[in-house]
């Protein structure tokens, strides 16, 4: 069959949206202008992310995890002629092998043992009008791969148990920590998909190799920190900078969100973030052989003085749990 026609029966999918288009306020810090923080690889990966939004160009997004993949797909999403639609995300390595599919292509009831009454919309037609992010594409079972390629040459999806065609009109966003290259030298991933996959390949670097640090914290400060009368956002002092700046971020923007909402929780009355306030395992990841030393001068920091004048902030509205 040639690519992009449909069998004799096919019906339009039309699916409710699993996650709704996000209020303007919401959304606008998830835009690409936003993620733009002044760090060249960055900066770089926006401008090439631009010039094919809109294009029906699939965009392949690698690097390490948590360098903030899913964020940067909503982002495109949010920026693309999609907007309006759903944006579905499927992380398919947090997907048990026996489930997978199912959740993508959805079934038909009384189609397996335990299918629910009614049946199910998969992801994929959840996402018909919109965006599927497909994170952690490397981990998808090699006989899926073969289905998922059928959705991406002839726009349709065949629900478990059923005989009907439905079309789908989705774009296509993949992510993978994984050399996908590599996986297809050891028949792990299909190459043909491989190609479907990597209209735009895009890599974006780990948290340690970015120029941007100070920026990306004062962002993650202000965007999760509630400030109202009285009320002051969370600062970071300059000699714990200076300690983030050494840090190897192993966990990259995972580990910096965690570590900055247990610092935050930490803080008392004056809303700075100092060393006093950093768990013990922070220093296992400072570099250049500097982590004892720094604890111990963080230990022996006396806590400043408190200005009368200055507000408390509520542990509890350090909100970084979503970064």
């Amino acid at each position: 069959r040639a690519e992009g026609s449909r069998p004799a029966e096919v019906h339009d999918g039309a699916a409710p949206a699993a996650r709704p288009p996000a209020a303007q306020g919401a959304a606008n810090l998830s835009r690409l202008s936003y993620l733009d923080t002044g760090d060249p690889q960055v900066a770089a990966v926006i401008a090439k992310v631009r010039k094919v939004i809109g294009k029906d160009i699939p965009v392949l997004i690698t690097g390490e995890t948590g360098t903030g993949k899913e964020l940067l797909a909503q982002a495109i999403h949010n920026d693309s002629p999609r907007r309006d639609g759903p944006f579905v995300a499927v992380n398919c390595a947090s997907i048990p092998e026996t489930l997978i599919e199912s959740e993508l292509f959805g079934y038909e009831e009384g189609a397996f043992t335990g299918a629910r009454r009614k049946g199910a919309t998969g992801k994929l037609l959840q996402a018909n009008g919109g965006t599927l992010f497909l994170d952690e594409i490397g981990d998808m079972p090699y006989p899926l791969q073969v289905r998922l390629l059928r959705v991406l040459q002839e726009r349709i999806v065949n629900p478990l148990g059923s005989t009907k065609a439905i079309g789908v009109d989705i774009a296509i966003i993949c992510a993978t920590h994984r050399d996908l290259r590599d996986m297809i030298a050891q028949n792990r991933f299909r190459e043909d998909l491989y190609y479907r996959l990597n209209g735009l390949v895009v890599r974006l670097p780990p948290l340690r190799d970015r120029t941007d640090l100070a920026v990306v914290v004062q962002k993650m400060l202000q965007r999760e920190t509630l400030s109202g009368p009285g009320r002051r956002p969370l600062s970071v002092a300059p000699d714990v900078m200076a300690l983030f700046e050494r840090c190897a971020w192993p966990g990259n923007f995972r580990q910096l969100a965690n570590l900055l909402r247990t610092a935050a929780a930490m803080v008392d009355d004056d809303c700075e973030i100092r060393c006093e306030h950093l768990p013990d395992d922070f220093f296992d990841d400072v570099r250049r052989d500097g982590a004892p030393a720094a604890q111990e001068a963080c230990t022996a920091a006396p806590p400043a003085p408190l200005a009368a004048e200055t507000p408390v902030l509520p542990a509890g509205d350090a909100r970084l749990q979503d970064v």
